[in-house]
């Protein structure tokens, strides 16, 4: 459980480190705001696009050796991050560290659900959905603590001797467990691996260029057909998604490995609770990009007090991780719905108070309260959607239930983000027609603004001769910062309509060692094998 929980806070941390290093980075690297959201969003895409045929892979030919493959792969993209010197390299290596995390996570996840039950498992998923939530949180704090004492790049560089302790860790203490049918290249489904990865990429693509090249109308000189390139990018992903559905249909059909398993789908909590995974994700990631953007561009405060003011996220997550079943009556799927009402509440909360003066002191206590929602929902959702699941099929049910958070983050990212920096341009527009300025210098510091990702803000604030736009780009910044959050509000209520929605699962009704978890246990004894 230790390896487990350390390779999982690994790559969770590099999943929400960049945010509160963003503004260093795109100075650096003189990154657009497009640029911003793929150093962001490719971790997440690349994560999500491969997390299934790695979790289908780890069933077939080990859980421990993908694991260990996938710290080693992550650890050596890290370097690549740290000696990037361009938008373009960065991209890559982000995009390596989420294939890297791509095989830990379903390795991780599978190898907790083969070997826990009854009452251990309850405490197994406590610890993964805290750690999960509370990681994510802390992955900032660390970033900033990093980035202060030595530049950005030491908070990825940490990552090599980390995972040269995670790999050792794992072959002396981590068992080797796999499906009790031994598989080979051709247990995989290579075309639904190219369609689940081709369909969500041109989704997350579309999303985040939007701006660039404009929704409908070109920007630019990139067009088709006299239109933006942007929704002909979005439909192609919806196409691809369909088809992936439909390739997978007809290879179930014919009684061939599949990448999708549509039939987990028909387990009401699975299909429920994969998809209030993704939504949670959105608040979360989305909460973590918008928020370092906006206290930085209004006080231009260092990453470490940045961190300090997202800290008490992960203190709530936390604290109450570990308790969620015990504050739900032993009732997982009570516990989610809990932490799904206080997360609502406490992104409305931040939505309704953000203003130009909003410091880090005052997004702290609804953080806090939304840390503490987090920790309940992430602590026990996992355990409620894969109860039900047969343990021969843990691995691609631990996959798809990953890959619905991964997908989570990199549309929340791309959607949010697109959300941020539009209302930042148009609002500073709004802010300048009573400043006299003439209207193709407003355009332009519009446009710096916007496409700096609000970190343009500092260069106004840094002349005193501009100070009448300065105040009007911290407006400007706060008012996105409002409507980000608005929309994350949204998103998560969605996911408490779908968490009232879940019911028992059948690990819940463990009892003890001569309860149902045990009898789960003996019918899984002669499917999973162990090394």
């Amino acid at each position: 459980m230790v390896v487990i929980s350390l390779g999982v806070s690994l790559i969770i941390v590099d999943a929400t480190i960049v945010g509160v290093l963003l503004p260093q980075i795109v100075t650096e690297l003189h990154l657009s705001s497009a640029d911003a959201e793929w150093v962001t969003s490719v971790y997440s895409l690349v994560f999500a696009a491969l997390l299934i045929p790695f979790g289908r892979a780890g069933d077939l030919f080990g859980r421990r050796r993908l694991f260990v493959l996938g710290v080693t792969v992550f650890a050596l993209a890290s370097l690549g991050v740290t000696a990037a010197q361009d938008g373009s390299a960065l991209i890559a290596a982000r995009g390596l560290q989420g294939v890297g995390a791509s095989m830990v996570m379903p390795a991780a996840l599978s190898t907790l659900n083969s070997v826990f039950s009854g009452r251990d498992r309850a405490v197994a998923f406590g610890i993964w959905g805290s750690m999960i939530s509370g990681m994510a949180a802390l992955g900032p704090l660390a970033g900033g603590a990093l980035a202060t004492g030595g530049g950005w790049r030491w908070a990825f560089g940490i990552n090599l001797p980390l995972g040269a302790a995670l790999v050792a860790g794992a072959l002396a203490l981590m068992p080797e467990t796999r499906s009790a049918v031994r598989g080979s290249l051709a247990g995989i489904d290579w075309g639904g691996g190219v369609l689940l990865a081709l369909g969500l990429g041109c989704l997350v693509c579309g999303l985040i260029e939007g701006q660039t090249f404009g929704w409908w109308r070109p920007v630019g000189t990139a067009e088709i057909a006299g239109l933006s390139p942007v929704p002909a990018v979005l439909a192609l992903g919806a196409v691809l998604v369909a088809a992936l559905v439909a390739h997978e249909r007809v290879r179930a059909a014919a009684g061939k490995p599949v990448m999708l398993d549509l039939a987990l789908f028909r387990i009401a909590n699975f299909r429920r609770g994969n998809l209030a995974s993704a939504l949670i994700n959105v608040g979360e990631l989305g909460l973590v990009f918008v928020l370092p953007l906006f206290l930085l561009g209004v006080h231009g405060t260092s990453p470490v007090q940045v961190s300090l003011a997202i800290l008490p996220l992960a203190i709530g997550a936390f604290l109450s991780g570990g308790y969620a079943g015990h504050l739900a009556g032993g009732r997982a799927y009570r516990a989610v719905q809990l932490g799904m009402v206080l997360e609502v509440l406490a992104v409305l909360g931040l939505a309704l108070t953000i203003t130009a003066t909003t410091g880090g002191w005052g997004v702290a206590p609804w953080m806090l309260v939304y840390g503490f929602g987090l920790g309940l929902t992430s602590a026990q959702l996992t355990n409620v959607s894969l109860a039900d699941v047969p343990p021969e099929r843990s691995g691609q049910a631990s996959g798809t239930q990953s890959t619905a958070r991964q997908i989570g983050a990199a549309l929340g990212i791309a959607l949010i983000g697109t959300v941020f920096a539009t209302s930042l341009g148009h609002t500073m527009d709004d802010r300048l027609k009573g400043s006299g300025l003439p209207a193709a210098e407003r355009a332009a510091v519009s446009h710096d603004l916007r496409h700096s990702a609000g970190t343009y803000a500092r260069d106004l604030h840094r002349d005193p001769a501009r100070a009448a736009e300065a105040r009007a780009a911290d407006e400007s910044l706060a008012v996105a910062a409002r409507r980000g959050t608005l929309v994350i509000a949204a998103i998560l209520a969605g996911g408490l309509l779908l968490s009232l929605r879940l019911r028992p699962g059948t690990a819940e009704a463990a009892a003890g060692p001569d309860g149902a978890g045990a009898r789960a246990k003996r019918r899984r004894r002669p499917q999973e094998s162990g090394g």
